[in-house]
């Protein structure tokens, strides 16, 4: 296809808002325990810290979709970067608590935005057969993102230990206090993404949804790599506009749309009891649980990052090869085994070598990775039309979000009242209803044009 080469670098760059997703995510992990210390936090407060950037990330989804049906894609992830910067300068210099959770929920409130700008940006710029592995290129950077925020903790907790500290600025940033320099250090990649958001065009679905047809069929023209290809994409797009008359709060609030929207919300949701971000977070605490040290615990955190990012690469190689239903039923499977695994080695487990924890957490890690990790950003982008595409993922992507914030407030609550046999048998508890969502309610989206999809949902009402 002579236009993929531009889709291709389209797509990384959209991709971005993951990396400072997964950074932004991960990071917090390797300084829980220093800012505890530093500030005297206690468990309620520990999980305010670590939940308060997800309060942000609600704030930012519930008015990501609406912002950008309303002012394009471009500006809503520019906005995005803009929150990220101030967020990640503001962590590093912050006076007090007060301060760095000020900070924390301004970044989350960007997180929020990319969150679901970045996958939706992906799937009107790509094409039906490639779409799957394009959106997946978002979830790829959010692993990365998180493997770059635990190779920064381990390096800068590092660091920090061999150096001497000095009545610096950068001493106090990376030596007595590194864990400003881990939350400062995503300032850099934040002010790229801000930048080359200046080279891409707008969406040409969002702006065919705007009258503003020309404009659409020159940036399309260059995506297909030929007008006639161009025209031929955006009639679709244009005649199931012209159908869905009147406004987009009427359309959405149609029986099928309303189905479309309460199925996505319930799988973003029941993604996060799985587990998957109580690891992400809390990961070296856990393994510290297990009697590993500090440095240790980190270590393990940095190869359980790794994990997550060469599966994603795999996941992103299959995903429209295999299907998403398929791939949901594979690793979920082996989610709850591994869940299982690891309760059963918190309670008979004494004496027995950390690595059998080690191995359960990266099969964990692998199996949730090829699934729902790589799945459910492809699947938001997809399920809805491009009238309503923005305020329907808003709403599906709120519902991930407020999940995301309870499992972030509530894990260490869960740890200390559950203890972590208990924590991770409920996980995997958890697991059980989406799998059965995904049977019976979702379609197998592989290889269906966004009209296509659409056209499903209305045969549905």
């Amino acid at each position: 296809m002579k236009g993929i080469g531009y889709i291709l670098f389209l797509s990384a760059a959209a991709a971005l808002g993951g990396f400072l997703f997964g950074y932004d995510t991960a990071v917090i992990s390797g300084t829980i325990s220093m800012v505890t210390t530093q500030f005297g936090l206690n468990v309620t407060l520990q999980g305010w810290y670590v939940g308060c950037a997800l309060v942000g990330s609600i704030a930012g989804v519930s008015f990501a979709g609406m912002l950008s049906d309303r002012f394009g894609r471009k500006i809503s992830l520019s906005l995005a970067a803009l929150f990220f910067t101030v967020s990640a300068a503001g962590c590093a210099v912050s006076a007090d608590i007060t301060q760095l959770i000020v900070y924390r929920i301004i970044g989350g409130v960007g997180i929020g935005v990319a969150s679901i700008i970045s996958p939706m940006y992906i799937s009107e710029i790509a094409v039906a057969k490639h779409r799957g592995r394009l959106v997946s290129l978002y979830q790829l950077a959010i692993t990365i993102g998180f493997l770059a925020a635990y190779i920064v903790n381990f390096a800068l907790l590092n660091y920090a230990g061999q150096g001497t500290p000095t009545d610096t600025l950068w001493s106090k940033v990376f030596i007595t206090e590194p864990w400003r320099g881990m939350l400062g250090a995503e300032t850099l990649p934040a002010l790229l993404f801000l930048v080359i958001l200046f080279f891409i065009p707008e969406s040409p679905r969002w702006l065919v949804a705007r009258g503003r047809t020309d404009c659409a069929l020159a940036i399309q023209t260059r995506i297909s790599g030929s007008e006639a290809d161009a025209r031929g994409e955006l009639g679709q797009t244009i005649e199931r506009i012209e159908r869905d008359k009147g406004s987009e709060w009427k359309f959405l609030l149609r029986p099928n749309m309303l189905k479309a929207v309460a199925i996505g919300a319930a799988i973003a949701i029941l993604g996060q009891f799985m587990g998957v971000n109580a690891v992400l977070y809390y990961g070296p605490s856990i393994f510290e649980q297990s009697g590993l040290s500090a440095g240790d615990s980190l270590f393990y955190q940095v190869l359980v990052g790794l994990v997550n990012m060469l599966t994603t690469v795999v996941a992103l190689v299959i995903i429209d090869k295999v299907g998403r239903k398929k791939l949901v039923y594979f690793g979920v499977s082996g989610m709850i085994l591994s869940l299982l695994a690891i309760s059963w080695y918190f309670t008979f487990g004494a004496g027995m070598s950390s690595i059998f924890l080690l191995v359960f957490f990266l099969l964990y890690i692998f199996f949730c990775a090829i699934s729902i990790s790589a799945v459910i950003f492809v699947l938001l982008a997809e399920m809805y039309p491009t009238k309503v595409r923005g305020l329907a993922m808003s709403i599906a992507g709120l519902s991930l979000w407020v999940g995301t914030y309870l499992i972030g407030q509530l894990t260490p609550w869960l740890l200390e009242s559950l203890l972590p046999q208990g924590t991770f048998l409920l996980f995997a508890v958890m697991c059980i209803p989406y799998i059965l969502i995904i049977r019976f309610l979702v379609p197998e989206t592989t290889g269906k044009t966004l009209e296509q999809i659409e056209q499903y949902w209305e045969e549905k009402a």
